[in-house]
């Protein structure tokens, strides 16, 4: 936002003088009415600026019954809900909310046709692939582009993992090859310097982990029968608030020791096959009395 205002008003697009443009931290300073902010937001993302305005959280604003608030585009499809949520707690908040839905202030965040073939026009580009939108918001691009002289046969519509082929490295043909599957990948950032990869399965877990919670069982065994000496022990979160559901965790506790104890009978188990009894036991009867599936985590320990 910074950045494009400065071009604005370099342009000449925007004409607002230095001395009226003064950094967010200098914003209480003044009477509501003498400051205008043009921040981030109007798609309702969650840790946007006017979202944080909205719930309380912004460091330097706080919306009050003071304040109009204008959001100056329509909600893309699949941010309604989003949207709605701002638009909401800003009316909690007190403040009064101008919006597609109550006026014509819907400004186009995109270039017009006259735009594009003056860009077209002025790269004269050999081949063409338009990309962003959606396939109709592709297909129009590409008339523009014929339209402006570039040969219909150089002009390629391309979808999602279609492959653009160049035939040999100073060869002048292009073409569209067939469609390869093609998937998101999800990056972490585990630290200023690294970013990985996750995998799906990593994905899964923590998809699991907010939904159902997890459940660990601790339980201490002897070293050379298997036999439980201590436990077992049960530590849960997010599946059963425990201080309320004392009777249905020590149901949980005998479930997994009878099911130890019956392993046991059968002769001496070993460290995996205690914490794979654990886990079975415990999960089946968490299934069965909750119709949850929280991840379940044996901790077996030997004396």
């Amino acid at each position: 936002m910074v950045h494009n205002v400065a071009m604005a008003r370099e342009l000449g697009l925007l004409d607002v003088p230095a001395f009226a443009i003064i950094d967010i931290e200098e914003a209480s300073r003044y009477a509501p009415g003498e400051v205008c902010i043009v921040c981030t937001g109007s798609q309702g993302e969650p840790m946007s600026a006017l979202s944080l305005m909205a719930a309380h959280e912004h460091k330097h604003v706080k919306v009050s019954d003071d304040d109009v608030v204008v959001l100056s585009a329509h909600a893309i499809p699949g941010n309604e809900s989003n949207v709605s949520r701002v638009i909401d707690a800003l009316h909690r908040a007190g403040a009064d909310v101008v919006h597609d839905g109550n006026a014509r202030v819907h400004v186009s965040g995109h270039a017009s046709q006259e735009e594009l073939k003056f860009v077209l026009s002025l790269l004269s580009p050999d081949w063409f692939v338009p990309i962003h939108g959606e396939y109709r918001h592709l297909v129009h691009h590409a008339r523009l582009a014929r339209a402006v002289g570039v040969p219909a046969e150089r002009v390629l519509v391309c979808e999602d993992g279609d492959v653009v082929v160049q035939a040999r490295r100073h060869d002048p043909r292009v073409s569209c090859a067939s469609s390869r599957s093609a998937s998101k990948t999800s990056i972490s950032r585990v630290s200023p310097l690294c970013s990985v990869a996750e995998h799906p399965p990593l994905l899964r877990d923590r998809r699991a982990l907010s939904e159902e919670g997890v459940v660990v069982v601790i339980v201490t065994v002897d070293a050379q029968t298997g036999s439980v000496l201590n436990g077992p022990e049960i530590v849960t979160r997010g599946w059963v608030y425990a201080p309320e559901a004392e009777e249905l965790l020590e149901e949980a506790k005998q479930v997994v020791l009878a099911a130890l104890e019956a392993a046991v009978s059968e002769g001496p188990t070993d460290f995996e096959t205690v914490r794979r009894h654990a886990r079975k036991s415990l999960g089946r009867f968490i299934a069965d009395r909750t119709r949850r599936r929280p991840i379940v985590i044996p901790v077996v320990m030997e004396a």
